[in-house]
């Protein structure tokens, strides 16, 4: 299918010369664009116009895991008939493993996986071999190793009716395939066999394909959903991928242990050469015990640190990424298209990824933690990124220094776009003392009272801060004061801030504080004020890059204004303020001269962690939703009647009944709380 996109929205503004600048830059191969277009003026939207336009797959990077899914969305509404995929790093938390020689700390690694997000990583790669009218949206977790795209897809098989092949033969592929067999609810990348049927999930989707067997062959493929069971369809065919990117034919794998054990004994070498004994029984005990387990069960903790081994790579040399998984052209040249959002934040994001990885792995290789090879696990370095990627279009309001030197002809170009086309205009500034002086009250309580009548008209409040702490202790003193608020940091784990930025545009609550998640790409067009607290305190949040953006965040309202506040103006707030009041007296003359009346964006609030969220955090969510406003009204009844219920489920042995109405209380009961505190 080609690229095609479904939405009543025309291009207006800048954005159709926009995108007929750098359609014709991409198509006359330049590798480097930059959009440089003002909040609220619909990058994203121009972006899209680009990608119909030029037909190429395409890989949207952006700088975190908030802004990706809401991007994902973004092009989701604007693609329905086309493939957009989120891939962002699957670890819910994770600790890397390390060493401090120092205080002689070894610090194990630690990861807590989050399966719905592996399965959208899954669902990412398998669109990416299957089609080319796909568009993944992903966070810089693109860059780090993944396995290799030949393997991965060598050993995926074409399931079909008459497919000959007994119910044995079958369960031996899915386990070659890394699927898991289970007896209880199946789960993507597991599998149940009852009689002559064999049940699967498949990796990339919440679905259950069941195959009856008659005799070697396979009679028939339904296609089940797997809560109500009803049949969804009778496919003649579906693929089958395997569990795991990390795939290794057996072959491999003994070759693999063969050059483990060389580089085991060379490194042993080198330690009793240097006189280090304890490092040599270090990684020699590890090593040996890792083998073993490889050698038995095919897989060992930390197996992604002996990656070039499996691979067959060379020391030094690239591994895969997502990035692998792109068409490229017969010569080995990338054959997509790659934005950059945000570009001048995400830009040092992807620089910085190697350098802080090789001296964390040199460290753990010295002391006998890690063979030499263990360095070969790693992200790709920028030079690397720049090879792996073919065109690319960086967006943002205020391009970094790479992007403005790399977009010049014949190589590049920029592309301006400060007209919006809704006729918004940049928001005026109001620049206020932080200290408390005579009748002023000071920062917080000026801000309160600011907020206050805001609310009362039925819009929501932004403000920003310069730590973590301070974002919680402000939430809490605006809640005492009787300003619903929460508070979003990078503390708050992935689904939850998703959850916060939707229930905060629905109205749950009314007042945002937060720290540096909230400066670039958050769509709240509900916002009518902006606060930025201690903001002539100069450093990386509060630079003339930072202040602009979040400037930014209302321009999106008709009424949108913002306040500084600052005892001083440093060098940073006086560029800020005069690039904001130079785009919008441009704005200004450009809708006197049109007739144009400025209105504010109205988009449609959509809960995007419904993606992301397993079936039973879905049910939970949704019984939550029913019985929030019983709860709000009599809780202890509420409570009361929903332990009653988890009790009679327990007794009739309807367990997961049971754990639902279990979560459900836990959750309320939590939610209350934070309201009381």
């Amino acid at each position: 299918m080609e690229f095609k996109i479904t939405t009543d929205k025309r291009p207006a503004g800048d954005q159709p010369a926009a995108i007929a600048r750098l359609v014709d830059g991409v198509e006359r191969g330049m590798r480097h664009q930059t959009l440089l277009g003002v909040t609220g003026s619909g990058k994203t939207f121009t972006a899209a116009n680009v990608i119909q336009a030029v037909q190429k797959p395409t890989l949207v990077i952006a700088h975190n895991k908030t802004l990706a899914a809401q991007l994902a969305q973004e092009y989701r509404d604007f693609f329905p008939e086309n493939a957009v995929h989120y891939f962002v790093s699957y670890y819910d938390y994770y600790q890397p493993e390390a060493y401090m020689p120092v205080s002689d700390t070894y610090i194990e690694k630690e990861a807590q996986i989050n399966e719905e997000i592996d399965r959208l990583r899954h669902a990412s790669t398998q669109a990416l071999l299957t089609r080319r009218d796909v568009i993944i949206v992903a966070s810089v977790s693109c860059i780090y190793g993944l396995g290799s795209p030949e393997e991965y897809a060598k050993v995926h098989k074409k399931i079909e009716r008459g497919f000959a092949i007994t119910r044995a033969e079958m369960l031996r592929l899915l386990v070659s395939l890394y699927f898991e067999r289970t007896t209880a609810d199946l789960k993507p990348g597991t599998f149940r066999a009852v009689g002559n049927t064999v049940e699967i999930m498949p990796t990339n989707e919440r679905s259950i394909y069941r195959l009856d067997f008659s005799g070697a062959t396979v009679q028939h493929i339904t296609h089940i959903d797997p809560i109500t069971r009803a049949v969804v369809a009778e496919p003649d065919v579906f693929f089958l991928f395997p569990a795991k990117h990390f795939v290794t034919p057996e072959d491999e794998r003994k070759r693999a242990v063969l050059d483990i054990t060389a580089e085991l004994k060379e490194q042993l070498a080198v330690f009793k050469k240097e006189g280090k004994l304890l490092e040599a029984e270090r990684i020699k005990r590890r090593t040996e015990h890792d083998l073993a387990l490889i050698r038995e069960v095919g897989y060992c903790n930390g197996i992604e640190n002996y990656s070039r081994h499996f691979d067959g790579r060379v020391s030094g040399e690239p591994p895969y990424t997502l990035l692998s998984y792109f068409p490229h052209t017969a010569d080995g040249s990338p054959d997509f298209l790659t934005i950059i959002d945000e570009s001048h934040v995400t830009i040092p994001q992807l620089r910085g990824m190697y350098a802080g990885d090789r001296s964390r792995k040199d460290t753990l290789v010295a002391h006998g933690f890690r063979l030499p090879s263990a360095v070969d696990n790693r992200p790709l370095n920028f030079e690397e990124f720049e090879q792996s990627v073919g065109q690319c279009v960086y967006t943002s309001a205020t391009p970094g220094e790479y992007e403005l030197t790399h977009a010049i002809p014949p190589v590049g170009q920029i592309a301006e776009q400060i007209i919006r086309p809704t006729g918004l205009v940049d928001p005026e500034i109001t620049v206020c003392p932080i200290v408390e002086r005579g009748n002023y009250p000071g920062q917080v309580q000026h801000f309160i009272d600011d907020a206050v009548e805001v609310i009362r008209s039925g819009a929501r409040v932004l403000v920003t801060t310069l730590t973590k702490q301070m974002a919680e202790d402000l939430s809490d003193f605006l809640s005492e004061k009787g300003v619903s608020a929460e508070y979003i940091h990078s503390d708050i784990k992935t689904i939850d801030r998703i959850q916060i930025l939707t229930d905060f545009r629905k109205g749950t609550f009314d007042c945002l504080v937060g720290v540096n998640l909230l400066r670039e790409g958050l769509d709240l067009p509900e916002v009518e004020l902006v606060a930025i607290m201690d903001a002539d305190k100069e450093g990386f949040l509060r630079s003339e890059t930072a202040l602009v953006q979040t400037i930014g965040r209302a321009a999106r309202n008709v009424r949108g204004r913002v306040t500084l506040y600052a005892d001083e103006i440093t060098p940073s707030l006086k560029k800020a303020i005069s690039e904001t009041v130079r785009r919008r007296e441009l704005q200004l003359v450009h809708n006197k001269k049109h007739g144009i009346t400025p209105q504010t964006i109205v988009k449609e609030v959509k809960d995007i962690t419904e993606q992301m969220r397993t079936e039973h955090q879905e049910a939970v969510h949704t019984l939550m939703r029913i019985d929030e406003a019983r709860y709000a009204k009599n809780p202890k009844a509420v409570l009361k009647e929903k332990r009653t219920q988890m009790e009679e489920a327990v007794k009739i042995l309807d367990f997961e009944t049971a754990a639902l109405l279990r979560d459900e209380i836990s959750a309320l009961e939590e939610r209350a709380i934070k309201k009381q505190n």
